[in-house]
């Protein structure tokens, strides 16, 4: 497969990152500050995984935690050189990695039509927020914020708000760099038990995006 890439400028080549205790943080070619978004979407998930890891025990808990990342970040880098055209997108990946590829792959040939941006580093002054877009491109001819997960069980749609959210804060970073806005949001996930594709319209999503970045300074402000 050969992907079709049409690059945008985004006038900027990358944003400087730093990872600590509270999160990441980018900063703009301005100075500023920004909470990526995935650190500011994570209160919504505090309490399940402290109750999680209060079940399971802090051992296992950051063992599963560590194959889970491992294996995510694998995958997506697979995706990501499959996607622009590196003939190499394979060498040296594990068997079970290369499996977990070979089951979305499908979904990519067919539904990826346009590339604009892999990796992309955004951010947006009105939302507060910077992050990275995993590709902005054309899902089935379709301009889209498309985000890569992986999962060992297929999920619902119901528990996976956060991640609609995420390609919501991507959509209104790159129309507030670019110029172009882009409503579709496609969620695309490699999993043990088959490849899933949720598809949701950017609009449905920004009311609960600001909900949460307003409980996240809130939280902030009170050093909860």
């Amino acid at each position: 497969m050969k992907f079709k890439h049409e690059a945008v400028d985004l006038g900027y080549n990358d944003l400087e990152a730093v990872t600590g205790d509270k999160g990441r943080f980018y900063t703009d070619p301005e100075g500023n500050k920004y909470a990526s978004v995935t650190t500011v979407l994570s209160i919504l998930s505090e309490e399940a995984i402290q109750a999680w890891r209060a079940r399971v025990g802090e051992e296992e808990a950051n063992r599963v935690s560590r194959i889970a990342s491992s294996r995510g970040t694998t995958v997506h880098n697979i995706i990501e050189k499959y996607v622009a055209n590196d003939p190499d997108y394979l060498k040296g990946e594990m068997p079970h990695n290369v499996q977990t590829f070979k089951d979305i792959q499908p979904v990519l040939d067919e539904s990826v039509t346009k590339v604009y941006q892999q990796e992309a580093p955004l951010y947006s002054k009105h939302l507060g927020l910077a992050g990275r877009v995993d590709l902005v491109g054309q899902w089935k001819g379709v301009d889209s914020i498309i985000d890569w997960k992986t999962s060992r069980k297929l999920k619902k749609k119901e528990w996976i708000s956060s991640y609609f959210m995420q390609c919501s804060a991507y959509a209104i970073m790159w129309e507030e760099r670019t110029g172009v806005p882009i409503k579709q949001l496609v969620v695309c996930i490699a999993g043990d038990e088959g490849p899933q594709v949720f598809i949701e319209d950017r609009d449905r999503w920004t009311k609960k995006l600001l909900e949460t970045i307003a409980e996240y300074k809130r939280r902030k402000l009170f050093g909860r």
